[in-house]
């Protein structure tokens, strides 16, 4: 596991020839239990390591491209699975909790339903504030630097995810943009997010 911009933050991630980026996996470790984000399969050693901070308690997935290997890891730590409310009915793993706008998983993780994107109720999670994780696909980062969108052809509404994403940029505090789909964004977020919108 990579360490990342705060000591309680941990990534793992696999490289996709086809799409020239990294696909994207997070741990936000917590005394009270730890949050994976998005995770994709461990290896041995990220599997030690993931038990050396205390395993998972829950694991969120963003959307329903991105399962992974998150019913697998659940089997062997216990831990529960929370997913997009707006797939409830057609997601294809069971789920002990549905996320929707506004909820508060743990306290400091603010869960925000984006609209327009590949799947309903594709899921951001802010964490205290200041770090954006955008494991869903809507934001993206396939060049170091910026970010960007999903291509027209993928979204099932523009308007609505344009209006999303300027929701999003909107939020003053965002330092660090962790991405399901890229490079992180680790300096002046709220800035890259806002030159996102302005060319939407």
């Amino acid at each position: 596991m990579k360490s990342l911009h705060r000591p309680d933050m941990y990534a793992w991630s696999v490289f996709d020839r086809e799409r020239n980026m990294d696909f994207n996996s997070y741990v936000w470790i917590r005394s009270e239990g730890n949050i994976l984000i998005d995770p994709l399969a461990l290896s041995d050693y990220n599997f030690d390591r993931l038990n050396s901070f205390g395993g998972a308690a829950w694991i969120v997935i963003t959307n329903s491209d991105h399962i992974r290997a998150a019913k697998s890891i659940a089997h062997v730590t216990g831990a529960k699975i929370a997913a997009p409310l707006g797939e409830k009915e057609t997601f294809p793993i069971a789920c002990n909790t549905w996320l929707m706008d506004g909820d508060e998983i743990v306290p400091g993780l603010q869960v925000f339903a984006l609209s327009g994107s590949k799947t309903p109720g594709e899921l951001a999670l802010l964490i205290e504030g200041k770090t954006l994780i955008t494991g869903g696909d809507l934001i993206r980062a396939p060049k170091a630097g910026s970010l960007t969108i999903l291509p027209d052809d993928k979204l099932s509404h523009k308007a609505d995810a344009v209006d999303s994403v300027r929701r999003i940029a909107a939020i003053a505090s965002i330092e660090t943009v962790l991405v399901g789909d890229g490079w992180s964004v680790f300096c002046n977020g709220s800035d890259r997010l806002k030159e996102l919108a302005a060319t939407l």
